[in-house]
């Protein structure tokens, strides 16, 4: 099931950056004065009124832009605007209705998709007329917001998830089967890597519509066992578009990690570890999938030179020191076939299902090993966790008070249930409620 894509679209220096940050309720994009500040776009998951969605932060554009940096970012965003679902056109209020507001309109409109109105910079009493005046640029939705205040966004969120097209009924896949989705940056090996998994078309056991659920995907028997690869169709595709490649590129791979158990990030080792590969990695981490590390093209590493590139990669890669690395060369075929193995003994580690007492015992340990720290006279106290019902690779973690856990805590607690049960290439995520609060009972599991 793919999430709907809402575009973030408007004019330079109205504010989108902190208005994104405020969505997200972190600070995600950078946020400056400057035009231009966030050149390329921020492609990022967000969860709101129980739907999940992704938010697409386009750089300012300006209307007029005919050459250089103004003329790709303004391009960059009309590919946002093609891939929406919903599109989210800022404005200043304090600018009140300026003509390339009304270009701008304009231009979102002819798209054809639902367009909401986002006032920003109601920061004053005064600015709050001013909302009124925007609606003359002939939008139904038009909401005032202070990006810079929080208020408004509550209502603006409202109604932008109000306008997303519905649901998609969750796609039944073949019981049993582990769905594999093959992502990176162009020219990776992809392509080279996913004929080497498939061998020849023997392997493949139909990618006829109907029979995988998705007629992108392709269903294959490894050791007696039913693999997916997710979107196939999308590692083959070759875009035309020159000068939007890594947004189409990004855009599909956070939509085939929606669908899959296990992500292979590829990584070119001629060129490893981009801002790319990062941001699709931690996607991967968020959504709670597993996480292997293919290091493609290996074979072109000299061999002087391979200890060192791994240092480098494991340093620059420190916060997935937990996901499993291969370094293989899908071109000459070398190390090809340990990548399915990884990937089950991924899987197998993400399906881990720990009893209570035993999740419990754990915990405490790990707090009588290393004591949470102190805030002002409080310290945080765990009363008892547990395994999410569903999500095996959460925790639910009953707390005395959930603003007294602090971060660097929640990653020791994570790296001491690493030692203790492995977890391999699976994040691990944490959910602190009160102590008093009550969660549904599953049954008790078996460790």
């Amino acid at each position: 099931m793919s999430r709907p894509v809402v575009a973030l679209v408007g004019r330079t220096n109205v504010g989108k950056s902190t208005l994104l940050n405020r969505i997200l309720g972190e600070r995600y994009a950078v946020v400056d004065d400057r035009p231009h500040v966030t050149r390329d776009r921020l492609i990022v998951p967000v969860e709101w009124g129980g739907r999940e969605l992704i938010v697409v932060d386009t750089g300012g554009w300006g209307l007029d832009a005919v050459a250089g940096m103004e003329l790709k970012v303004r391009r960059q965003a009309e590919l946002a605007i093609a891939q929406a679902d919903v599109i989210m056109l800022v404005v200043s209020a304090p600018d009140g209705v300026i003509p390339s507001d009304a270009d701008a309109v304009n231009l979102v409109r002819s798209a054809g998709k639902p367009i909401v109105l986002v006032v920003n910079k109601v920061d004053h009493e005064t600015h709050e007329a001013r909302v009124n005046e925007f609606h003359q640029l002939g939008i139904d939705t038009v909401i005032g917001v202070s990006a810079l205040h929080n208020r408004g966004i509550d209502e603006l969120m409202d109604a932008v998830v109000a306008k997303l097209p519905p649901a998609e009924p969750q796609v039944a896949y073949p019981t049993g089967a582990l769905r594999l989705a093959i992502v990176g940056r162009p020219n990776a090996g992809k392509s080279t890597l996913l004929n080497a998994l498939l061998g020849d078309d023997r392997a493949i056991v139909d990618e006829q519509p109907g029979t995988t659920r998705d007629p992108l995907d392709a269903e294959l028997q490894w050791q007696g066992r039913r693999l997916i690869l997710v979107d196939t169709a999308g590692i083959r595709k070759k875009t035309r578009v020159t000068y939007g490649v890594d947004y189409f590129s990004v855009l599909r791979a956070l939509q085939a990690i929606d669908r899959c158990d296990v992500a292979i990030l590829v990584l070119d080792a001629t060129e490893p570890a981009t801002a790319q590969d990062v941001t699709i990695a931690r996607y991967v981490c968020e959504a709670g999938k597993g996480l292997l590390l293919v290091v493609n093209k290996w074979d072109l590493v000299p061999q002087d030179n391979r200890d060192a590139h791994k240092d480098w990669l494991r340093r620059r890669l420190e916060f997935f020191s937990f996901v499993p690395v291969l370094h293989v060369s899908a071109k000459e075929g070398r190390h090809v076939k340990s990548i399915l193995q990884r990937a089950y003994e991924v899987s197998q580690a993400r399906q881990l299902r720990l009893s209570r007492s035993v999740v419990d015992a754990a915990i405490k340990e790990s707090v009588e090993r290393h004591s949470p720290p102190m805030s002002g006279t409080r310290r945080l106290d765990i009363v008892w966790a547990h395994q999410h019902d569903v999500e095996t690779w959460k925790f639910i973690l009953h707390v005395n008070d959930p603003a007294l856990m602090p971060s660097n805590y929640v990653r020791y607690l994570e790296h001491d249930l690493r030692r203790q049960f492995g977890y391999h290439g699976v994040p691990l995520l944490f959910e602190m409620v009160p102590a008093g609060r009550r969660r549904q009972r599953r049954p008790e599991a078996t460790a």
